[in-house]
């Protein structure tokens, strides 16, 4: 039996098939672009593609992410709070808290023994604290997105961003330069901004429960996960794949519709 999961995001859609035998299939990252429809159209078309699949092989899709409901292939659309829950019970049945910061919005997520979400809070009404905050300061200090992380790492002085507004930051962080301060002092200040904004929604929940799991693309940026991990005081756990955490909660909810 095979399902699969479409996670649309702001910034990239995610695919993944899901045997019931074999687990993951497969799976697909594209960049959602201004045509989300046709994206997801798109991704669900090249996954298929490698097991040589077609649409017809697939019992039942499930959309997730902010444009779920643009896949109007997937017979169900589903929050992406409830298909990271359902993805990251299955990965790690002893997480408890989620992290999640994708292109657009940071999600902290509190699920039980099941995967059922217990809280949650979102910041979805700015980019702050986001990817797309991450590529604002990346390309206002010419330095390439993937090295921004290691780099961080090398800091020296622990410079403070103040400002949680990613135009004003952005201002903030040119005057830094004008200022003479290191590079790699900068980009620790904006890691360790995402940190302390992302910890402003965690204490609101009152806290973190362990195992804590952060899923979503910014977990591929070292110098995000250590800036985390110092301000929480526990390791955080990541999937091989950050980014496909939501689209496989997705097939497993798929799976679980046609198995019921």
């Amino acid at each position: 039996m095979l399902v699969a999961g479409i996670d649309i995001g702001s910034i990239t859609t995610e695919a993944l098939l899901l045997d019931k035998d074999k687990g993951i299939l497969g799976y697909t990252i594209l960049q959602t672009g201004a045509d989300s429809k046709k994206t997801a159209e798109m991704a669900l078309e090249k996954v298929l593609a490698y097991p040589g699949k077609s649409p017809s092989d697939v019992s039942y899709i499930v959309a997730t992410g902010c444009g779920r409901k643009r896949a109007v292939f997937a017979k169900q659309a589903v929050t992406e709070i409830t298909c990271l829950a359902k993805g990251v019970n299955h990965l790690f049945p002893q997480a408890r808290t989620i992290i999640d910061i994708g292109g657009q919005d940071t999600k902290v997520i509190r699920i039980d023994e099941k995967g059922r979400v217990v809280e949650f809070e979102m910041n979805d009404k700015c980019a702050a604290g986001t990817g797309r905050f991450i590529e604002v300061m990346a390309k206002a200090l010419n330095v390439e997105l993937d090295r921004i992380g290691d780099l961080s790492l090398r800091h020296k002085k622990e410079l403070t961003i103040s400002s949680i507004c990613t135009v004003f930051a952005e201002s903030e962080v040119i005057s830094l330069v004008s200022e003479g301060e290191e590079l790699d002092d900068i980009l620790y200040g904006i890691h360790k901004a995402i940190a302390d904004r992302t910890m402003g929604l965690i204490n609101r929940l009152g806290g973190i429960q362990n195992d804590v799991i952060m899923a979503g693309g910014v977990a591929k940026n070292i110098g995000v996960v250590k800036a985390l991990e110092a301000a929480l005081g526990t390791q955080l756990k990541i999937y091989v794949e950050p980014q496909i955490v939501g689209s496989l909660g997705a097939a497993i909810i798929a799976m679980e519709k046609t198995t019921a």
